[in-house]
This record gives C-alpha cells, structure tokens and sequence, in this order.
C-alpha cells in the first residue's frame, strides 16, 4: 500500500521534482564569485618585449598570486600566460561579454578604476550581465581613496561614495587604493587606516571580503617606501579583516610623455626596462609570509583596530581583544601598537599586534585573558598554529618581540 502511494505521488509531483532540480542546478551555475584563496596581486604587469613566458614566472617567484590587467590588449594571451605559471588574472576587457576569456586561471574581469558615483547606474548593468554570461567571474571594480575630492567621488562623503557603490552596484569584492605619506615631516597613515575601517565596515555588512591597494614605489611627492613601510602597509591591512593587498606597482609605469609624467624616478618592483629592484626581494619575502598565513587569514572577520601607546605603567587593554593589559619593561621606550580583533570562522578569537612604529622594533608585555598554554600563533614561515614563543622567557611576563612595522597572529579559545 505505501508502495502504490508513493508511486502514486511521484507520478504527480515528477515533474515539480524536475523542475525543483533545474531551477537548483542554474542557481549553482549561476553563483557568484567566491574566493578561494588570500590575494597577493599587483598593478602594472610586465610591458617588456622580452621572454613573456618567464615575466610571469618571475612573478609568481616573488610568491605573488593574482595579476590585474591593465592597458593589456591581448587579455586571452595574458590570462595564458598567467595559468602556466599558475597565476590567477582579473583581465580587462571591451565588447560583448560572450567574447570575454576564461579559463582556470581566470578569476574575473577589471570593468573600471576609480568610478565616480555617477557611474554606479550604468557599473551595475555591467555586472548583472557579466553575472549572467560569466557566473562565478568577478566583476572587479576598484574604488577611489578617502582623500579623493567630492567631485571625483560623486557624493558629499566617503562613507556615503563606499555605502552607495555597495548598494547600487552590490560588488562580490569591496576594493580601493590608499597610498600614506610616510615621511619624517608628513604621516598620513591615520587617513589610511580610516580608509581600511570604512571598507570594514561595508564589507562586513554586505557580507563580501575587501582588498587594498598600497604603495610599493615612490612617485609624486611620494618617497620610496622602506621594507618596513611596506610591511606596515599590508599588516595593518590584515588587522582589519583583509583578504587580499595589492602592490601599486610591480613594473614601474614609465616616464610618462616627454618624460614628465608621475614616475621619472623608477623604483617599483621591476624598473621600466624590467630590472629587478631591491623591492622584488622585499615582496617575496613578504608575500612567502602571507602565502602561509593565507588560509588562516581566509577564516578571519575584522572586528576592529585600536592603536594603544604601551608604557611601563600601561592601563588595562581594551575588553574583547584577548588581552588584559599591554605594557613594556622599565626602561624601554613605549610601544606604539595596531591591536586588531578578529573573529575565526570556527568561533575562536584573534588578536593582530602590529607594531605601528615602521622605524624601531618594539618588546611589548603581553597579558592574554586566558593562560599562554591555552593561545596560538600562527606561524608566518609555515602557517601552522603553536603555542607562542616567548621572545624573553626569562623575563616576567610574555615578551612580544616585534621588528619595525611587524606583526604576529594569535588565536584564543572560543568562549563556552
């Protein structure tokens, strides 16, 4: 009896069931863009008429991952030259969607850099269409930093210029570029953590991951960024949830006409005639870290940042962060510190310290909430979690030892 029932019933709801499954399958194939791994890019890939097949090998040599074209004319050629030397390319394109190449390595497509408000209307037919022709491609969209002018932006406010590109274009990844100044007598750095706050909080809200371009080379006023600069730049990005930094630029842009443009100097990661400068060296040793720390990094959610200026007689630490006091030893000079709260997808805590001083290391005492046996760090040559390293265990207190604009990852248990 339940048999004939139940054949019954099938013989009459088949083909719901069918349709059921269809409409299943076109939501599958119609996902969006999900990012599978922690994004190491850079601007400017290589423009030299030389071997191209080990321009894009020495690349991914400097443990990059992710290439975004720009001024490219042969994006299928690019995105082959990327999947041999097992790169990811956002490739920038013209025409027909239907025409847009794609392949394994192809993570999406660069629409536009630094769109006006005004372009949002016509920057979200763009993407629906690529949603619908290329599902699980990104549209990748970059946005202007917060010291761009009100008419550049389009809005009276950055929040509102970010808040409106959110809503309006609804983008699978929140991105802008940010370059401080970081000079003895000009540090715009706080413009660029409120920056990476804003993007926070928008992202967070969407529920989508951001990237942020920083600065690898000198132009403009801009002076050539020290290693720890550079290490600063990318670490106070991670404090604040990041999934993705991107160099600005890998190969040098060139002299511009009559050799008055922005980048006389040279001095990004490969000059203009494709010599390597001591910032290759510089951002492999970097990008090898965030490779390791990548799949942790992809669990995190930023929380928040706060700056703290450690002493000997420091107060308690903020409440949540894992911490519950920072302080140095007598006689050192203060700790000048990012704390960055982090949230793990498996419900434990995470804390960023980051040295925010890019030109002296720094030895902060830390007090964790719960006993050192009980915390791990993450390992930035292999990734893994152990139990941290006291940088003086002779000394009372759990000593943190951090070099100029350094960090170190630690994760907590979730609360019960």
């Amino acid at each position: 009896m339940r048999l004939v029932t139940f054949c019954v019933w099938f013989r009459r709801a088949a083909p719901f069931v069918v349709v059921g499954l269809l409409f299943g399958v076109v939501r599958l194939l119609a996902a969006g863009f999900v990012q599978s791994e922690f994004a190491i890019g850079l601007w400017v890939p290589p423009r030299s008429d030389g071997d191209f097949a080990s321009r894009y090998r020495e690349i991914a040599g400097a443990n990059f991952n992710l290439v975004v074209a720009n001024s490219v004319p042969d994006a299928a050629r690019q995105l082959e030259l990327c999947q041999a030397a097992g790169l990811y390319a956002l490739l920038e394109v013209t025409g027909p969607v239907e025409q847009y190449p794609q392949g394994e390595g192809c993570w999406g497509y660069h629409l536009m850099d630094e769109p006006g408000a005004g372009s949002f209307a016509g920057l979200a037919q763009r993407v629906e269409s690529l949603r619908r022709l290329r599902a699980g491609r990104l549209a990748y969209i970059n946005l202007f930093p917060n010291y761009a002018s009100p008419s550049q932006l389009g809005t009276q406010s950055y929040e509102e210029y970010v808040h409106r590109f959110v809503t309006e274009v609804k983008p699978e990844v929140l991105c802008m570029d940010h370059y401080p100044f970081m000079r003895p007598d000009r540090d715009t750095r706080e413009a660029y953590l409120a920056n990476l706050e804003t993007l926070r909080l928008q992202a967070n809200a969407a529920g989508i991951p951001f990237w942020n371009y920083f600065n690898s080379m000198p132009f403009g006023e801009h002076s050539d960024p020290t290693e720890a600069q550079i290490r600063w730049q990318v670490n106070a990005s991670l404090a604040h949830g990041a999934k993705g930094v991107l160099y600005f630029c890998y190969w040098t842009p060139g002299k511009g006409a009559g050799g008055k443009g922005e980048f006389p100097k040279g001095g990004a990661i490969l000059t203009a005639e494709g010599i390597r400068t001591r910032h290759y060296d510089e951002a492999r040793r970097i990008n090898g870290e965030l490779k390791n720390l990548g799949p942790t990094l992809m669990n995190l959610t930023g929380n928040g940042v706060v700056r703290v200026r450690a002493t000997a007689s420091a107060s308690d630490s903020p409440r949540g962060m894992g911490l519950v006091r920072v302080g140095i030893l007598p006689g050192d000079p203060p700790a000048n510190l990012l704390l960055g709260s982090l949230s793990h997808r498996d419900g434990r805590r995470a804390l960023m310290v980051v040295n925010h001083d890019h030109s002296y290391t720094c030895w902060p005492t830390l007090r964790f909430d719960v006993p050192v046996s009980l915390v791990r760090e993450v390992d930035r040559s292999t990734g893994l979690e152990m139990v941290p390293v006291d940088s003086s265990p002779e000394l009372e207190g759990f000593q943190c030892s951090l070099g100029a604009g350094d960090a170190r990852l630690f994760l907590f248990p979730r609360r019960e």
